[in-house]
């Protein structure tokens, strides 16, 4: 189940509607799109910021792609958190994290039962994905689902924190 908003060049936001498998079909003057994947704030509001300057860079649109992991006691229809608040949530976070450069964002928050299954069955062929990640000598989840993206063909670009702080 995907519920999806998109944020208006104008700052504004529409309605929520039911997602499109493709994205070409929805809006077919843009076919590029950047997919953000939602990991934790201060890493996606990083990975918005790079998401923005390559969409604007491309005259492309952005896509946070936010999977909530529903239990199995919980019908799937019936998040442990509200869909208000996540929706509430989500939509401030792409207003700060892309508030430089208007760009066409769309938020589709995915509830699952499993999230790396449903991360590949909503990215397109070849997408291309952009997560926040952590810097760390230790394997971690966002490496694992970029090197699990990347065997299937995506491109994936991974945005740490900086160096200097």
């Amino acid at each position: 189940m995907i519920v999806q908003h998109e944020q208006l060049p104008g700052g504004g936001i529409s309605h929520p509607h039911s997602a499109s498998n493709t994205p070409e079909i929805a809006h077919p003057e843009r076919a590029f799109e950047v997919v953000v994947m939602f990991t934790d704030v201060p890493s996606t509001l990083r990975a918005l910021k790079t998401a923005a300057e390559l969409a604007h860079n491309l005259c492309g649109r952005i896509r946070l792609l936010a999977p909530q992991v529903v239990p199995y006691s919980l019908p799937l229809d019936s998040p442990p958190v509200s869909r208000k608040f996540n929706e509430r949530r989500f939509q401030t976070l792409v207003s700060h994290g892309s508030a430089q450069v208007p760009i066409d964002t769309r938020v589709e928050i995915c509830l699952c039962r499993d999230r790396a299954a449903a991360i590949c069955q909503a990215l397109q062929p070849e997408a291309l994905v952009v997560m926040g990640a952590q810097r760390s000598w230790w394997p971690t989840a966002e490496r694992a689902l970029a090197k699990k993206l990347r065997r299937r063909g995506h491109h994936v670009i991974l945005v740490e924190p900086d160096r200097r702080k």
